[in-house]
């Protein structure tokens, strides 16, 4: 990590910390998907509630954007940082994940989801669609989330 002890020091940094990241939401991806194929009502969207409550603070921690990261930098870097994070409007960078946040960040998923929950249940096509739609919603929330970390961070280099 960079001088700042927590964030990514440069673009190339940067871009690596990005690239694994995206690697952790594919992988995360594909278990809900699988997931997903458990016809028990309501497993899967408590699977990824699961889920997302660790890898989200996962790429905060990678990106060097908890909480307590961002109390180990100076003054200047963390008003610069709150900055950011205001203006790219993350609701999940920065700040301790909840599973209330989770799930308000589910929700905007919400069409998604409650179609995979009908979806299920029709043999074969329906429950290939479901999965379908259970990958999509998680690489779509994790890979927002990356985005949003990666955009604080470039920020925080550029400055």
């Amino acid at each position: 990590m960079s001088k700042l002890e927590t964030l990514p020091a440069s673009m190339e940094e940067l871009e690596k910390v990005r690239a694994s990241c995206r690697k952790m939401v594919r992988r995360r991806a594909a278990t809900s998907g699988g997931m997903s194929l458990i016809p028990i009502p309501g497993v899967d969207i408590a699977g990824d509630v699961g889920m997302l409550l660790q890898l989200i603070p996962a790429i905060n921690r990678k990106f060097g954007l908890t909480p307590e990261q961002i109390e180990e930098l100076d003054t200047r870097h963390k008003v610069l940082i709150y900055a950011m994070l205001k203006k790219v409007g993350s609701d999940l960078a920065g700040r301790a994940v909840t599973r209330t946040l989770v799930v308000a960040a589910l929700k905007k998923v919400s069409a998604r989801m409650a179609t995979k929950q009908v979806l299920k249940y029709i043999p074969v096509a329906g429950q290939a669609a479901a999965v379908a739609l259970s990958v999509a919603a998680m690489m779509y929330l994790g890979n927002s989330h990356v985005d949003a970390c990666f955009e604080i961070a470039r920020g925080a280099i550029e400055e």
